[in-house]
């Protein structure tokens, strides 16, 4: 009986001691995640408190997406459009196949695909179609945000002191719908000259690229995919700008208590 007892009693320690180690896991895990999704929102906070640039929370923010946006996403967004374009057939295809659809594809993944163009076209192959990247967001963002704010006036009715959910929800998806309005015809620059390194090279620049396409195809080609990016952009942009104001309340509200 007593050695039951003592095995009873060891059993019951090491599940509570593995009970420990998994709630130990899960804070951890948790801890973790809060970590990646409360950094950006950390790096604002921090440059708030140590730069004297900035005159709130949304002026950081803007300033800071619009100076570093490009660096950091035009490599990755090269690599998004090439392996787009790869138009090799999955192995469960049973339709006609073409002569590119029976060529091998020449990316086998991201990192092979990042791999493969800085060894064929250095670093800077990467932040290929940057300029028209730029010269897409630049002026684009400022238009974005002024008509978000231009809607949401229009759609807060009177003696009402912020809109409410349905306003936020329509004026983002109205201010996206303008921004791809206005963004797609150097947006479809941007994806050529960001392919025109797959082969052989057809534009020496962005202005070579805008004269060369409209040469071919008219004033057609700068609304390509215009549709796509407004069906696209209205329900995307209208839940970032209602998910946004939340997140900015709750954290005034927070400020406040403090």
């Amino acid at each position: 009986m007593c050695k039951n007892g003592r095995q009873m009693q060891f059993h019951r320690n090491e599940n509570r001691s593995q009970g420990r180690l998994e709630r130990g896991r899960s804070v951890s895990d948790r801890g973790g995640l809060a970590t990646a999704v409360g950094y950006p929102l950390d790096t604002i906070k921090v440059r708030i408190q140590t730069q004297h640039m900035y005159s709130g929370v949304w002026h950081c923010i803007q300033s800071t997406y619009q100076r570093e946006k490009a660096m950091v996403f035009a490599p990755i967004d090269l690599i998004k459009i090439r392996q787009q374009n790869q138009t090799h057939p999955h192995q469960s295809y049973q339709g006609p196949l073409s002569r590119d659809l029976l060529s091998k594809p020449k990316y086998r993944g991201s990192i092979h695909c990042l791999i493969t163009v800085i060894k064929e076209e250095g670093v800077l192959g990467l932040y290929r179609g940057i300029t028209a990247l730029w010269l897409r967001d630049i002026p684009c963002f400022g238009l974005y945000f002024l008509v978000y704010s231009i809607f949401t006036e229009w759609l807060t009715p009177q003696g009402q002191h912020k809109p409410d959910w349905t306003a936020m929800l329509l004026a983002g998806g109205c201010a996206g719908m303008t921004y791809w309005t206005l963004a797609t015809p150097m947006d479809v620059m941007k994806s050529r000259m960001q392919m025109d390194g797959m082969g052989q090279q057809r534009y020496s620049g962005v202005l070579n690229c805008i004269r060369e396409s409209f040469r071919q195809e008219g004033t057609r080609v700068f609304f390509k995919g215009l549709s796509l990016n407004c069906v696209r952009a209205f329900p995307v942009n209208g839940l970032t700008f209602v998910i946004y104001e939340t997140v900015l309340a709750f954290l005034r509200k927070i400020n406040l208590k403090d």
